[in-house]
């Protein structure tokens, strides 16, 4: 998938290099400061008041210390998008509706909402996907330079093997569960590159 991930970023950028203020460069700075998790995300114009955006995170580090050996946030994640802007492209508010692939491993963290209680005594391994709605709004700080908010809700399903905690946990089971609310929260700084 990781490949699949690559090849639709090259694929963006070679097929939209002849096209002016068409293709927007981004990071979410949110995402990225309370997962630790590098990601961009293009976004490509398609109408005048149509997009596609697909943003991906990748995140392979344990976050153990001596205090928390087994800690662990390891994921990848994608997440296509296709929005309609109610004034113009790339400017003012949108709604979307979002597609979110992800694969993780993760372990000794609290995620009640998403994993159960007491999930920090154990370690997660396994898939999410889901679907949802997006809402969004684009401040346009110069010609190329924006700031994104965007909140999205929706379902997910995660199905993942349950572990002990310390590193080559036992494996417990394996096990699925049905999230219904936020599946995207985005502060994001973008950058028209075309």
């Amino acid at each position: 998938m990781n490949k699949f991930f690559l090849l639709v970023i090259f694929s963006f950028v070679t097929t939209t290099a002849n096209y002016a203020q068409e293709v927007v460069l981004k990071t979410n700075i949110l995402y990225g400061a309370v997962t630790y998790t590098p990601n961009l995300a293009l976004e490509y114009g398609l109408g005048e008041r149509t997009t596609i955006n697909v943003s991906g995170g990748y995140n392979p580090w344990n976050m153990e210390s001596t205090k928390n050996q087994g800690e662990k946030l390891a994921h990848w994640l994608i997440q296509p998008e296709f929005r309609y802007w109610t004034c113009e492209k790339f400017n003012g508010h949108f709604f979307g509706v979002h597609g979110n692939y992800a694969r993780y491993n993760i372990g000794k963290k609290e995620l009640p909402i998403l994993l159960g209680e007491g999930s920090e005594k154990y370690r997660h391994e396994g898939s999410a996907y889901g679907v949802g709605i997006t809402y969004g709004y684009v401040l346009n700080l110069s010609v190329r330079l924006a700031l994104e908010f965007e909140i999205g809700l929706g379902y997910m399903r995660l199905d993942y093997d349950k572990y002990e905690a310390p590193k080559c946990g036992k494996l417990i089971g394996s096990e699925s569960r049905n999230y219904y609310g936020p599946t995207k929260l985005g502060v994001t700084l973008a950058w028209a590159i075309f």
